[in-house]
């Protein structure tokens, strides 16, 4: 899809109110109302609702899973074994890597991962995965090697946590900064706030097993 000028307004349009609104609640003309542009626009670059959903997706995730693909292929290449940390901090660096168009494209990202969660959109989820599967499926593999002998159904879950925590507190970054200016009187920036996720991340990782869960 060429990324002209008006594909550009119309995924802005759609990427803002789909975090401020939802997927449901958002209307195509609504979109178009925003990016200035006619229905015909949309269905002419887009051809559905859903596609423009998949297309604010990728337009953040083609240069993060990029960046991740190029990571897993010098590992492989060179037959290195990153530790938990290292494969945790480099989704991080690779998220911080995709070039911002503005400055809350992160944030409402997350927002948008979140509401993926939380509304019915299969036709996403089977989007993401064959567009990304392999990539994601490659990192996985490498996370699943260095669990401390977690059993498939706990390491579902603990990923599961690993990426609600990620989604929560990047999505409500500003509260959380706003709460810790008033209480604490400190704010922090993205990059130090997931320097501190990081280590909490690791540690739910690695935690034992409970014990009644055990089989």
């Amino acid at each position: 899809m060429a990324q002209t000028d008006t594909v550009e307004r119309i995924l802005d349009a759609a990427e803002s109110l789909f975090a401020e609104k939802g997927f449901s609640e958002t209307s195509l003309r609504t979109i178009t109302s925003r990016a200035k542009v006619n229905l015909a626009a949309v269905n002419y670059h887009f051809g559905s609702k859903n596609v423009l959903i998949q297309a604010v997706f990728t337009r953040f995730l083609d240069p993060f899973a990029e960046g991740l693909g190029k990571r897993l292929d010098h590992i492989e290449s060179t037959g290195e074994e990153p530790s938990l940390e290292e494969l945790i901090s480099m989704l991080f660096i690779e998220v911080l890597r995709v070039k911002p168009r503005g400055q809350n494209d992160l944030k409402v990202f997350m927002r948008l991962l979140a509401l993926a969660y939380a509304q019915a959109q299969g036709h996403l989820r089977k989007h993401l995965q064959a567009i990304y599967g392999h990539v994601f499926t490659r990192y996985f593999r490498l996370l699943v090697k260095v669990a401390p002998g977690l059993p498939e159904n706990e390491l579902y879950w603990r990923i599961n946590f690993m990426m609600g925590s990620v989604i929560f507190t990047m999505s409500d970054f500003d509260t959380l900064n706003a709460i810790s200016e008033a209480e604490n009187g400190t704010t922090a920036s993205i990059e130090d706030t997931l320097k501190r996720l990081a280590p909490f991340l690791v540690s739910g990782m690695r935690a034992p097993q409970p014990a009644d869960l055990e089989k």
